[in-house]
């Protein structure tokens, strides 16, 4: 990680945690497919540096289908078919803010801006969702979640469903109180987007909450020609 990422985690890489995940995953990726490609696995670290993260949107973990995952949480490839929770943030994006949906569901462009899209566990197996759970990114990605609410400046934490929510306490407590703003609703997949996603106006509560602070906000309009990197 040549980021300036590195100096906030590099202790995470000396713990035994870190040997054994590694070990698994390498093991994981010897036997059978494993998302995203080795690569990719800290793409969303390397594209929002920790200078420049103003937003965090937290997954749980990488789409297992082939061709889809790439490092970011709820994004897929360019050419890949825009999955259903991907369909529905879309949705609520054009009900929020009238953007029209871009026919693909790469979201670099928003992860360029300084919206960290973070999944609680960075690997998985093919065609076996959660797979890879339990077995220590959790543990190294909520140290990312409460470095980045050890920040003086003001950083708005979107929470989509159960699993993100229980992050809450990392935020609230490494920040020594609410500090930032933490934006909760149902997870947009189709079993829960119609409980208090859809309506929940998430990306102007997001800006309107970085304007009040001096933040830039966000562009969340995605180009529609594929090309938002």
């Amino acid at each position: 990680m040549t980021t300036d990422w590195n100096p906030i985690l590099r202790g995470e890489f000396e713990k035994p945690y870190w040997k054994d995940l590694q070990t698994f995953v390498a093991t994981e990726r010897a036997q059978t497919a494993v998302y995203p490609p080795h690569d990719q696995v800290f793409h969303a670290l390397h594209t929002t540096s920790f200078a420049s993260t103003r937003v965090v949107i937290l997954g749980q973990d990488p789409y297992h289908g082939p061709g889809q995952a790439h490092g970011l949480c709820f994004s897929v490839n360019r050419g890949a078919a825009i999955p259903p929770s991907l369909t529905n943030i879309f949705k609520e994006l054009r009900n929020d803010l009238g953007i029209a949906p871009p026919g693909h569901g790469h979201l670099e462009s928003w992860a360029r801006q300084g919206v960290l899209l973070l999944n609680a566990t960075l690997t998985v197996r093919a065609n076996a969702a959660a797979s890879h759970q339990g077995k220590g990114w959790e543990t190294f990605t909520d140290r990312v979640i409460a470095s980045v609410a050890e920040k003086t400046d003001h950083v708005v934490f979107i929470l989509w469903g159960a699993s993100a929510r229980k992050k809450k306490g990392l935020i609230v407590d490494a920040a020594g109180g609410p500090r930032h703003t933490i934006i909760e609703s149902a997870h947009p997949s189709p079993l829960s987007a119609n409980n208090g996603f859809f309506g929940s106006r998430p990306f102007s509560r997001t800006n309107d909450a970085l304007h009040t602070h001096g933040q830039p906000v966000i562009d969340w309009a995605i180009a529609a020609n594929n090309d938002d990197a």
